[in-house]
């Protein structure tokens, strides 16, 4: 028998400011009055990969907000760019690649689920030119990334863009859905409140900066002198609310409440 050496394999030297995957958790039930929402941000340095990620009872989003970045998930890898999205099922486990020099930034968001489905790559390059995903509102546009058409428990997500100088309207409230609005692009300012009376929550935005939104509150945005981009991404009802309420659509009240407890005019 002859004895072999093992290959030498270089060392790497680790500096105290070195890193290759981050997860900043920005929200979960416990500290943003959500009951099922949980929001955090994924960065993924060049060249590198993360762990195995693992949800054991909830069911995730992720939105491509930086790089080009790969999932692979239940034997397939899902190579995602600006913009696009990838449902992640139920307790399935999944790694982040990054094989190109920029970093990758993933925002994720989180719900508890029951049931396995089938993982959902949405590609916003698709999506923004298919009429039957896009709702045209006065002054923006919604894009229904992970629709009710794409089977999941809790969760719904999207991006809505509004133009320059527009605001919401009619503002709008939900007693079966709660929401993290995350700003993506532009500048603008956004209202959540459960009342006019108690209107304190009246912030400026600009990209990547979020808001949680727990049922019953209201939530109007406003742009200012340029696009203003934000992702939207609900758990609860399955529905979204222009395809359920024509007033939101035609702006023909002045306020409206969605869900199983609100009255059949939306008043």
């Amino acid at each position: 028998m002859t004895d072999t050496q093992p290959e030498v394999k270089a060392a790497h030297l680790l500096r105290a400011e070195d890193w290759q995957f981050e997860y900043h958790q920005k929200c979960n039930p416990q500290t943003s009055n959500l009951e099922w929402l949980t929001y955090g941000m994924y960065r993924i340095a060049g060249r590198t990969s993360s762990d195995e990620l693992y949800h054991r009872r909830e069911e995730a989003i992720l939105f491509c907000l930086g790089g080009e970045p790969a999932v692979q998930a239940e034997n397939q890898t899902f190579r995602l760019r600006h913009y696009d999205t990838l449902y992640v099922p139920l307790a399935t486990p999944y790694r982040i690649t990054n094989e190109i020099d920029e970093e990758g930034v993933l925002a994720v968001c989180r719900a508890p689920a029951t049931n396995r489905h089938a993982p959902s790559h949405v590609v916003w390059e698709q999506v923004s030119a298919d009429e039957a995903r896009i709702r045209h509102l006065d002054g923006k546009d919604v894009f229904l990334m992970f629709d009710v058409s794409d089977p999941g428990d809790r969760l719904l997500a999207g991006y809505t863009i509004y133009q320059p100088h527009t605001r919401a309207w009619p503002p709008h409230n939900h007693t079966d859905q709660e929401e993290i609005y995350l700003f993506t692009k532009g500048r603008g300012s956004m209202e959540v409140y459960a009342d006019e009376k108690t209107k304190t929550f009246v912030h400026s935005v600009k990209a990547l900066d979020a808001a949680t939104i727990p049922l019953l509150n209201y939530h109007p945005v406003f742009s200012q002198d340029e696009e203003l981009h934000f992702i939207w991404c609900l758990a609860g009802e399955r529905y979204w609310i222009g395809d359920k309420h024509r007033e939101f659509m035609d702006r023909s009240v002045d306020q409206l409440t969605t869900g199983s407890s609100s009255t059949p005019d939306g008043l």
